[in-house]
């Protein structure tokens, strides 16, 4: 049964930096992507970062060159560090994992289209990131 829990959020002033941890376990595939969705009162859920399972990661255009996501996958641990934190990245932050394949990375990659939920069928709970000015 497969089971992923955050930890690592809080509060941070702009410019400062929180990683953020996502504990796999029971992901036995290796063919999942996993990825950090975050979402914002009165804002729908968005796509922050994915990791596929060839490595290759992708990035929403808001994050590009601040946030980083990796995983270990010995720990079966996901990550995201995020730095140079702006109070519009307050939000409660939910990693995710699957194998659906109809996100197009291409226009992801190019910030027109989303991260699709449909492709992750694992959901931990969510964990608060609070950034203030």
């Amino acid at each position: 049964q497969v089971h992923l829990a955050e930890s690592g959020g809080g509060s941070a002033q702009t410019g400062g930096s929180l990683r953020l941890s996502c504990d796999g376990s029971g992901l036995t595939s290796r063919n999942y992507c996993m990825a950090w969705f975050r979402q914002a009162p009165g804002n729908e859920r968005e796509g922050v970062a994915s990791i596929r399972p060839d490595g290759r990661t992708s990035y929403a255009y808001s994050v590009k060159g601040r946030f980083t996501i990796s995983k270990d996958i010995a720990k079966n641990t996901l990550y995201l560090q995020m730095n140079s934190l702006k109070p519009f990245d307050t939000a409660v932050y939910t990693c995710a994992a699957g194998e659906g394949t109809s996100t197009d990375y291409s226009d992801y990659d190019l910030g027109i289209a989303p991260l699709s939920e449909a492709d992750f069928g694992y959901w931990g709970q969510g964990t608060q990131v609070t950034v203030s000015s």
